[in-house]
């Protein structure tokens, strides 16, 4: 009994270690690791040299803005970085307007720049001398821009020739000037003259117009320094749109999205994750910059969340695992599927020896029973507790694994009153909450979790019978076996009321959010896995064990019944 206990003990300690390397790995199923975006900022430039090879190269304007996301994300050195700028800015003022875009300043020169891009060049002496140098550019693009002014029949602007004419010159001159420059991609040019080419020929002046305002809006909230700096990288026309949505709501927030976007060189790819994630996005986009560029860029990627995992942080930090859960950040970026079947592996493995453990502290089977063992059942019941377990682990380890859809921002809707009170609840209303509760992840997981306990009761209600089926006993000792495992084989039924139950109380307290069909599956669940069990497996095999009972009590080959004082049952067949 000693040595049972010995063995239980090593099991259970084997199996804490196995679950203990299993959180240590930093792969996740929807999430991505902040010490992952770590081993992923050791290359590239961190947000304060950026900033600071912005100020060498006389981009005081950048530079400032990346001083100001350095400050927000909270990292040191921000305030050396702004005295630098400041006194760079009081020996050059103009560079911090213009840049080191000597073209641009010296044909404005005499005309101070100040405040936004857009805000200057909406000024008439402005906007005409910009549209005057443009006229004289070799550039085959820039001219056929400035041929878009001839158009009568705009969508979202009003023509040049109207009164109202100046938006669309002001923006045409901004976007010329970003296009004469050089400041736009190769394939944002293509587009572009694209656009013009449906708006000269075909009369869609719509896809063109909406470029020249994104541009015009993104220089409503930057001047010419900062807003070069950042459409360098954009790609087409809709990350730019998209982009321009981004800034516009921005706000304070501005700073940390030009760096994101500047340092990563990932336009498209940032405004896709703040529009994934439109609540938790920028606490993402804000942390990822603490490990510059490339962290940045791995988390847009990645399209998942950032998990910071403070207990194994904890662990590595206080404890000689250090540099095996470094190692292990690593290899989560450099192959993730691999690490996370690891990280499965090692769940797996924990709970064979979680089983391993709780069938050494069982005590020994005694000698009645001994006939009944059947050799092989005892590793497939291991490997259900070991899925169970791996289960259970996933559901209670597994950052953001119910997270909910995060609904973008919406356009206000128009609420009249009602006369008689509320109005009942429309068909079109319940089929809305329906299609809502199909499109919720939690409904979905909750499913998933119920669907996996009944399969795995069922698997376990198989694995019994298929043992009772084996065992070296007379057919009718087997049917009073089975009838013993009645409250097992209904195990399905009581863990799906169970489920349902707990599925009422918890939305009851809010815990979670209501949802009668993932409470009422539970039950269901279990009445689809019962019915197929004792119809189709258990009914059979009791019929089959019926008849051998009858054939062997027909044909004489039953033993005779042995006297009450008997201590042990017959065994043989």
């Amino acid at each position: 009994m000693t040595s049972r206990w010995l063995w239980a003990g090593i099991c259970a300690a084997l199996s804490l270690l196995l679950l203990g390397g299993g959180l240590l790995v930093p792969a996740h199923l929807r999430a991505l690791d902040t010490s992952v975006v770590r081993s992923a900022g050791r290359t590239g430039d961190s947000l304060p040299q950026r900033g600071r090879q912005l100020l060498e190269s006389g981009r005081l304007g950048a530079a400032y803005l990346f001083s100001l996301a350095v400050q927000r994300v909270g990292m040191a050195g921000w305030d050396r970085l702004g005295e630098s700028i400041s006194n760079s800015a009081a020996r050059y003022p103009a560079a911090y307007f213009w840049g080191n875009d000597r073209r641009v300043e010296e044909f404005f020169t005499g005309r101070r720049g100040e405040g936004t891009f857009s805000a200057f060049i909406v000024q008439r002496e402005n906007r005409e001398a910009a549209l005057a140098h443009l006229a004289q550019s070799p550039s085959g693009a820039v001219l056929d821009l400035l041929r878009c002014r001839g158009l009568e029949r705009t969508l979202l602007l009003p023509p040049s020739s109207s009164s109202a004419g100046q938006a669309f010159d002001t923006v045409l001159a901004e976007s010329g000037l970003l296009l004469e420059g050089g400041h736009l991609t190769s394939t944002m040019i293509a587009g572009l003259r694209d656009q013009m080419d449906q708006a000269l020929q075909d009369g869609n002046s719509g896809p063109l117009e909406q470029t020249l305002v994104d541009f015009g809006s993104l220089g409503e909230h930057l001047n010419w320094d900062q807003l070069s700096a950042l459409v360098v990288r954009v790609p087409d026309a809709k990350a730019l749109h998209a982009l321009a949505v981004l800034l516009a709501r921005a706000g304070e927030r501005l700073p940390v999205w030009f760096a994101a976007v500047q340092l990563s060189g990932e336009p498209a790819a940032v405004t896709g994750y703040q529009t994934r994630f439109p609540e938790t996005g920028f606490k993402d986009i804000s942390a990822a910059l603490w490990y510059g560029g490339q962290g940045v860029k791995e988390l847009t990627d990645s399209g998942r969340r950032l998990y910071a995992a403070e207990s194994a942080r904890w662990v590595a930090t206080h404890s000689p695992l250090g540099p095996v859960y470094y190692a292990a950040a690593g290899r989560s970026l450099q192959n993730p599927g691999l690490m996370l079947a690891v990280k499965l592996l090692l769940y797996l493995a924990a709970g064979f020896f979680l089983a391993a453990a709780l069938y050494f502290s069982r005590p020994p089977v005694s000698p009645l029973e001994q006939a009944l063992q059947v050799r092989g059942f005892r590793a497939l019941r291991g490997g259900l507790i070991a899925a169970a377990f791996l289960l259970l682990t996933i559901i209670l380890s597994e950052p953001f694994l119910a997270q909910e859809s995060q609904p973008g921002e919406t356009s206000p809707g128009l609420h009249l009153p009602t006369a008689g009170g509320a109005a009942p609840q429309s068909t079109a209303d319940i089929k809305r909450n329906v299609m809502d509760q199909m499109h919720n992840p939690v409904v979905w997981l909750t499913l998933l979790v119920f669907f996996v306990l009944q399969a795995l009761i069922y698997l376990s209600c198989r694995l019994k019978l298929a043992e009772v089926q084996r065992q070296p006993v007379l057919p009718r000792i087997k049917l009073k076996l089975l009838e013993n495992e009645e409250h097992l084989f209904d195990a399905g039924l009581y863990l799906g009321f169970v489920g349902t139950i707990l599925s009422l109380i918890f939305s009851t307290l809010y815990l979670v959010q209501f949802s009668l069909m993932a409470a009422y599956s539970s039950t269901c669940f279990g009445i689809i896995f019962v019915v197929i069990f004792k119809i189709f497996n258990l009914r059979p095999a009791r019929r089959k064990l019926l008849l051998e009972a009858e054939l062997a009590d027909a044909s004489g080959l039953a033993p005779a019944p042995r006297p009450p004082s008997a201590s042990t049952p017959a065994m043989t067949s």
